[in-house]
């Protein structure tokens, strides 16, 4: 008997039992800490929680009253400088808030942070999609080179010259001297038109509509010498004139290039004046064109 006792006894399976059950314990108990990474409701403080947060936003509203208060008093050069800084505090007082509220309702442990990081990281991956996809785009811009500075594009409903390109967006200055931001992710779904190509003049276009009862031939040479005796017009490239019968009348467009692209507008209002000019002397109507086929035309 008691030498069955001794072999069982023996035996590498009971001497390493113990040890089996106290690992497996030890490894309920961690699962059990790492899944409960927000505290109980009974142990998180909420009377300081709300006092943060209260603080935080008697700060944030005591910031910016003092900030535009100061904007007003101050001289008009400093007020550009001054009222961006309202939302940085905000976002500063925010953040305070948020790391001192952090470990009052989440156990601070090593396996939570890490569970917690990679949950932030992934968040953060599916809100900078669109940001990582606008430098890629920039990348391949540059490769590819649709537009660049100086260049007059359309991208979208917007018309300008690209006065910038960074990284992840580029700026063009419509002809109304408004700065619009667009993102290189425009490029992966959106044709962009490119009106010089980096030379320094592109193609200008002034249309006139007029009566059917006229002289075409008469009118298309008086046109062209409008263009060509433009102050603004570059001799080396062609000058055209464009006739088209409309059911409401004759659409003449006089396509000529400026000497700098930058005077696009300036030279159209020219081209326009001079040609109206030319037109009335030799007493031809204009004619009435039904509304919206101008803006049909021009696309």
């Amino acid at each position: 008997m008691s030498c069955n006792l001794r072999i069982l006894l023996s035996m590498p399976f009971l001497t390493t039992l113990p040890s089996l059950l106290w690992q497996e314990d030890a490894v309920e108990e961690s699962t059990n800490e790492t899944q409960r990474i927000i505290r109980d409701l009974q142990e998180v403080e909420w009377v300081r929680i709300l006092t943060i947060l209260a603080i935080a936003w008697l700060a944030i509203f005591i910031s910016r009253w003092l900030v535009r208060w100061l904007a007003n008093r101050l001289p008009a050069r400093f007020r550009l400088y001054l009222l961006p800084v309202a939302p940085i505090l905000r976002l500063v007082f925010i953040t305070a808030a948020f790391f001192r509220i952090f470990p009052l309702v989440i156990n601070i442990t090593s396996s939570n942070i890490i569970t917690i990081l990679g949950a932030l990281g992934l968040a953060i991956g599916f809100a900078f999609k669109d940001y990582v996809s606008s430098i890629l785009a920039g990348v391949v811009a540059i490769y590819e080179r649709p537009y660049r500075t100086g260049d007059w594009v359309k991208i979208d409903n917007y018309y300008g010259e690209v006065t910038s390109v960074g990284v992840r967006a580029l700026r063009l200055v419509t002809p109304d001297d408004t700065t619009v931001t667009i993102p290189h992710s425009k490029l992966w779904d959106n044709n962009i038109a490119n009106a010089n190509d980096g030379l320094r003049e592109h193609q200008c276009i002034a249309h006139f509509y007029l009566h059917p009862s006229h002289d075409a031939h008469l009118v298309r040479q008086k046109l062209w010498d409008v263009g060509m005796t433009s102050p603004y017009t570059q001799l080396d490239r062609a000058v055209t004139v464009i006739v088209q019968e409309q059911p409401w009348g004759t659409h003449y467009q006089l396509k000529a290039y400026p000497i700098d692209g930058r005077d696009e507008f300036q030279y159209i209002s020219d081209l326009t004046v001079r040609g109206k000019a030319v037109l009335s002397a030799l007493g031809i109507q204009p004619a009435l064109v039904p509304i919206g086929v101008h803006a049909q035309e021009l696309g």
